[in-house]
This record gives C-alpha cells, sequence and structure tokens, in this order.
C-alpha cells in the first residue's frame, strides 16, 4: 500500500476504536443514571434512560458496518484484525449492557410510584456501584492498553455474583415475610439480574481487551460464586411486567 492508503486504512481503524470508546461511555453513563433513578425515584432520569438508549443501537450499527467495510476492503491481519474483531464484539456487549440499563429504569419507573423500600434500594444501589466500576476499569483498559487492568476485571468477576446471591436471599426473606411487597421485590429482583448480567458483558470485554493485546485467549474459567438461582427462570413464579 501506498503511503496515502496506509493513511486512510489506519485512519478507518483509528475511528472505530474510538466510536468503540464513546459507545463505552455512553454505556457506563446509561448504567450509572439508571441506578440513581432508582435511588433517588427520579422518573425523568428513568426516562431518560429509556430514551437514550436508541443512540446506543445506532452506534452499534454503525461500529460493526464500518468493521465489516474494514475488513472486506483493507483485509487486515494479525493485531489490526484482532483490533477489528474485538470493536465488534465489544461494541455488541455495550448495545446489550445498554438494553438492561434500560430495563432497570423501566423498572424504577414502576418502582418511583410504590411505596419506597429503602434498604433495599440501597442493595440495589450497592451492587450497582459495583458493577458501575467494574466496566468503567475495563473501559479505561481498553482505551490505555491495560492488559493487567482487564485481567483484574476477570479475575473478580465473582464479586458481582455474590452480590447477586446476597441480595436474592435478601429479596425472598421480604416477600415471604410480607406478600405485600412481592410485587417490588419482584422487580428489584430482575433489576439485581440485570446489574448482574451487566458484569457479565463487562468480563466480556475484559476477555476481548485481553484477546486483542496478546493474541491468546483467557485461560481457565470465570471465577464464580456458587448460587441457587443461576438466571431468571430460576426466580419465584411471581407476577412481573415483560422485559
Amino acid at each position: 500500500m501506498n503511503q496515502h492508503t496506509v493513511k486512510a486504512y489506519g485512519d478507518e481503524l483509528n475511528q472505530i476504536t474510538a466510536e468503540v470508546a464513546r459507545m463505552g461511555g455512553l454505556a457506563e453513563a446509561q448504567v450509572s443514571d439508571a441506578i440513581d433513578s432508582v435511588a433517588r425515584r427520579d422518573i425523568a432520569l428513568a426516562r431518560a434512560v429509556v430514551d437514550r438508549d436508541l443512540k446506543l443501537d445506532a452506534l452499534h450499527r454503525d461500529i460493526e458496518k464500518k468493521a465489516i467495510r474494514l475488513i472486506a476492503l483493507r483485509q487486515p491481519v494479525a493485531s489490526d484484525l484482532r483490533r477489528t474483531l474485538g470493536a465488534m464484539k465489544m461494541a455488541s456487549d455495550l448495545e446489550r449492557t445498554g438494553d438492561l440499563a434500560k430495563n432497570i429504569a423501566k423498572r424504577a419507573l414502576i418502582l418511583a410510584e410504590a411505596e419506597p423500600m429503602q434498604p433495599l434500594t440501597r442493595s440495589i444501589e450497592r451492587m450497582g456501584r459495583l458493577v458501575s466500576t467494574r466496566l468503567r476499569d475495563v473501559l479505561d483498559a481498553y482505551t490505555a492498553s491495560e492488559l493487567d487492568r482487564a485481567v483484574a476485571v476477570w479475575q473478580t468477576d465473582d464479586e458481582v455474583d455474590e452480590h447477586y446471591n446476597s441480595l436474592f436471599r435478601e429479596l425472598l426473606t421480604y416477600m415471604m415475610g410480607d406478600p405485600r411487597t412481592i410485587g417490588a421485590c419482584t422487580h428489584l429482583l430482575f433489576m439485581a439480574k440485570n446489574l448482574e448480567r451487566i458484569g457479565d458483558h463487562a468480563t466480556n470485554i475484559a476477555e476481548t481487551v485481553h484477546y486483542e493485546i496478546t493474541g491468546d485467549d483467557m485461560l481457565g474459567e470465570r471465577p464464580r460464586a456458587l448460587s441457587g438461582a443461576e438466571d431468571e427462570t430460576s426466580t419465584p413464579n411471581l407476577t412481573t411486567t415483560s422485559h
């Protein structure tokens, strides 16, 4: 390739990377605002989170389209190919993270009309802050190409699981003790599950960063906390709104 072609190719690759970083910042803000909307019972903020999800969807489509075009026209190899494929995988994880944040905000709108449940809301907030920190750390690792920081996020995957398991038991205790709390607790239960899944997406991103930098997959299984509630299908059969 001549100098002009090489520069154009590099610019395209850098643009994709920059858009992934931008998408990461938006996803991080969505998660943080969704948590704040629950903690503050802020209807306006929850609605803003729901409305902004369309922007993440559009960025995801744009990144995917540009990455496919770059692969087709430039045929990148080695680290450039890993950067391109990594951008597509990260955009997918970030888009899903945005969907989960939107789900939390939708449930926050419903809870804002119910009686406050401060102890449980604070538990959701604590778990949300942990997940937000993990997401921020792994996105910082991506933009700075910091392998150790990405690995640290991957190695602490079980922390989010432990928070979820603890909150799951706490919510079940409330529901069994007072059936009038079943409706609100169900929404909180699904919020907690959404946060746990956001934590999984942060771990996915950590694996992508590791592959992009080293060319190797993460070795070994992810750290996991033992749980009696592995997914939403194992939660109690309680009436709740659809996703």
